[in-house]
């Protein structure tokens, strides 16, 4: 869904799709293969053979899995490939409990100009665990102009709780009309974490989506050994499934059988 909203190619080849984003060709999972079911024996040098021919120019691989329970499939397959596999556990909620109310220092609001677009880019800045690089930092910069298109095209808002003026914690949630409100990067600067903020952001966020996105699944993806997830169940979503991605990074190689 947001892939197809943010303008990204979705082409449906039967048992697998391709999803392609020509504006962020280093956006892994704008990029990628879905297939319909987990690796059996054979898949391998077949899914090695399409993402080429697909994707001529990538230097990365990323394959999904269109399952419900995270099963990756033949081990084997998997490690000719030289994927590794990242197993993310999606949590819907049709409305969330307020969290406890507390005395603040912050506000909260919807990001609405250049000047609060460069507080969202530069907290993205300060919670990336990649290596600083001229490619990353155009990569976070050209994810976040894809963000600020989707709100102005009215398909949803990004949410920011900002103290002294300084963005200290953020997200994005959107939706095609459908029903489904799906979130996106939910971000806590390094020095302003365990405050609650992201906390009460996720609930104002929902508040949006239920009522002027008219909302009645709201979702939202987490890691399952992060922390965050329980600060989501705290919130009053639930386990539904889980989300199977395989990558390979620029630089790896197929592994030759």
């Amino acid at each position: 869904m947001i892939r197809r909203l943010a303008g990204s190619i979705v082409e449906d080849h039967g048992e697998w799709l391709v999803v392609r984003t020509p504006a962020i060709p280093t956006f892994w999972w704008g990029n990628f293969l879905l297939f319909a079911h987990a690796l059996r024996p054979g898949d391998a040098i077949d899914w090695e053979r399409r993402f080429v021919a697909q994707f001529p120019g990538a230097k990365h691989r990323a394959y999904g899995i269109d399952g419900t329970g995270g099963e990756v499939g033949d081990t084997a397959e998997v490690a000719t490939l030289g994927v590794v596999p990242d197993v993310s556990v999606v949590l819907t909620a049709s409305a969330l409990r307020p969290p406890p109310s507390s005395a603040s220092s912050t506000a909260t609001r919807r990001l609405c100009c250049d000047r609060d677009w460069a507080e969202a880019l530069r907290l993205r800045q300060a919670c990336d665990d990649q290596p600083d690089s001229d490619g990353q930092r155009l990569f976070r910069q050209h994810k976040l102009e894809e963000a600020r298109s989707l709100t102005e095209q009215g398909h949803g808002a990004w949410f920011g709780t900002f103290e002294a003026d300084q963005m200290v914690c953020g997200l994005g949630i959107f939706s095609d009309g459908s029903g489904v409100a799906r979130y996106q990067s939910v971000e806590t600067h390094p020095a302003h974490r365990r405050r609650g903020l992201a906390r009460r952001l996720v609930h104002e966020a929902s508040v949006y989506a239920t009522t002027e996105l008219a909302a009645t699944t709201l979702v939202i993806v987490a890691d399952p050994g992060y922390h965050a997830i329980d600060l989501y169940r705290s919130l009053g979503f639930r386990d539904q499934e889980k989300q199977l991605q395989l990558a390979r990074p620029p630089g790896a190689a197929l592994v030759d059988s």
